[in-house]
């Protein structure tokens, strides 16, 4: 993997462009339109893609997905409250503005990512089966979880009740993705022969999401309202989660007792935050305020690919066991 993700720098681009080309509020109705039908087609796809056996797989081994989901779901918002209560009772202001502190709640409140937490996994010898299946659960749960998270931590208007927002959440994101399944054995060949193409649509909604939230922002004084030195203080406090959910991670896979393979596919898969499901999900949760909320986001992405790439590459590195289980990379 790359410590350089290409696309993070199409992403910096839509932003560049949202700020320097907002789109008008005359058409920002039909963009909004547009985000939803790619939120919509974008969940369809994962469920078309994602095979059901390794649905099922990932209930199997109870430690490592137990231990995934307690450190994407209980730690990390956890740890995110934690810092926001001590960055209060330290500065008058918070440390940085409070639209800010939204995002990286709702950083905290989101599942892990699927691809790189594999392709990590598979550089560093890890289980790379069982990384899979652990990632997906996340993420399949995280579409419930997620919005109730939120609107425990966040406790704002604007994040909508936690039943409402999971009704919402699940008519964008979860019922398309049922009707993938559903549909899996005439659309799952089709999306496995053209990937290249589903690839393109992932990333072409994400940006086309990226640049709807950011027209909004930027219409409404994002760059008036939050400086620069204020981004430099977001990309600490994501370092501080990210490193202190490596350590902990660790420290749970040694407590769970499992062997290195799997420590390390807990360790990848828990620190992970997913940008695919996250920037989509702002959007239902956070329609008028979306542009800054995920910004610690995508900060946060940047440095734990670079970070967790060095680490990967480290772990690599040791010697080679009779129980290594280490897997080719499958996705």
């Amino acid at each position: 993997m790359k410590k350089f993700d290409p696309f993070l720098t199409m992403l910096i681009g839509a932003v560049i462009l949202a700020s320097l080309l907002p789109c008008p509020p005359a058409g920002q109705i039909w963009l909004d339109r547009l985000s939803t039908l790619l939120i919509t087609l974008m969940f369809f796809f994962q469920g078309a893609k994602l095979k059901r056996h390794a649905i099922i797989e990932s209930l199997q081994d109870w430690r490592l997905q137990g231990g995934t989901l307690f450190a994407s779901f209980v730690i990390f918002p956890f740890l995110g409250f934690a810092l926001y209560l001590i960055c209060h009772a330290i500065f008058k202001d918070g440390f940085i503005k409070p639209e800010l502190w939204t995002g990286i709640l709702f950083l905290c409140c989101l599942s892990s990512t699927v691809q790189s937490s594999i392709a990590l996994t598979s550089i560093a010898r890890g289980n790379v089966p069982a990384s899979i299946c652990a990632a997906t659960a996340s993420n399949i749960l995280g579409i419930l979880f997620t919005p109730l998270l939120s609107g425990l931590l966040l406790h704002r208007s604007d994040s909508g009740s936690g039943l409402q927002t999971i009704i919402e959440v699940s008519r964008e994101l979860l019922l398309p993705f049922i009707l993938g399944q559903l549909t899996q054995k005439w659309t799952g060949p089709i999306i496995q022969r053209h990937k290249i193409l589903l690839s393109i649509s992932d990333r072409g909604s994400i940006i086309v999401l990226v640049y709807a939230a950011f027209s909004t922002a930027v219409l409404q004084g994002l760059w008036k309202r939050i400086p620069l030195i204020d981004l430099g203080k977001v990309a600490l406090l994501d370092s501080i989660l990210l490193f202190t959910l490596l350590f902990l991670t660790g420290l749970l896979g040694k407590i769970l007792g499992q062997t290195k393979e799997n420590d390390i596919a807990l360790q990848f898969c828990g620190s992970k935050k997913s940008l695919a499901t996250g920037i989509p999900m702002a959007s239902v949760i956070f329609p008028s305020g979306a542009g800054i909320i995920v910004l610690p986001l995508m900060i946060y992405h940047q440095i734990q690919l670079f970070v967790c790439t060095i680490l990967a590459r480290r772990y690599a590195q040791r010697p080679l066991t009779e129980n290594s289980s280490h897997t080719r990379h499958e996705g």
